[in-house]
This record gives C-alpha cells, sequence and structure tokens, in this order.
C-alpha cells in the first residue's frame, strides 16, 4: 500500500499518524520523514475489507496501522485457525 500525499480539499480533521480505522498510530514510515522502502506496508497484504471500511471522506489522507491493514479492525472478528488434531 503506497502512501499518497493528502488532496488539498483533506479535512482538517484526518491525522495523517493515525490509522482511520481504529484510530491507533498507523506506525508510518513515510509521514515520519522516512525513505517509503522502510515502511511496514510496503511488504504487507492489505485486506481488502480493511480498505473498503475506510470513510470515504478518508480514503487516501492516511495508512492504517499494521492491525487494521491484516483485517482485524473494529468491527470484525480476529481470524483465528483451526486447532491441528
Amino acid at each position: 500500500m503506497a502512501f499518497s500525499a493528502p488532496s488539498s480539499a483533506a479535512s482538517t480533521s484526518v491525522d495523517p499518524l493515525r490509522c482511520p480505522l481504529c484510530g491507533q498510530s498507523n506506525q508510518c514510515a513515510i509521514t515520519a520523514g522516512l525513505a517509503p522502502e522502510s515502511c511496514w506496508c510496503m511488504g504487507a497484504d492489505i485486506a481488502p475489507d480493511a480498505l473498503a471500511a475506510i470513510p470515504e471522506a478518508q480514503r487516501r489522507q492516511s495508512c492504517l496501522c499494521p492491525r487494521c491493514a491484516a483485517g482485524q479492525f473494529p468491527g470484525t472478528v480476529p481470524v483465528t485457525t483451526a486447532p491441528r488434531s
């Protein structure tokens, strides 16, 4: 998931350092001033449901956190594997 700079029409209430789904730190290296290649998201698989859950007004304004990007965002049941027999 690549970060893009907020558009000029961005709401002032969007915090680019916070996940738009849970409000926790998104741990974004780019907003911290580091190289994009160093961000956790560059090697992550982002759950399509997580992207779809971002409110329209907050899309492309801030990154998801690792937990929400994995599909474990508020309102979802964490994915678990069945015990092996």
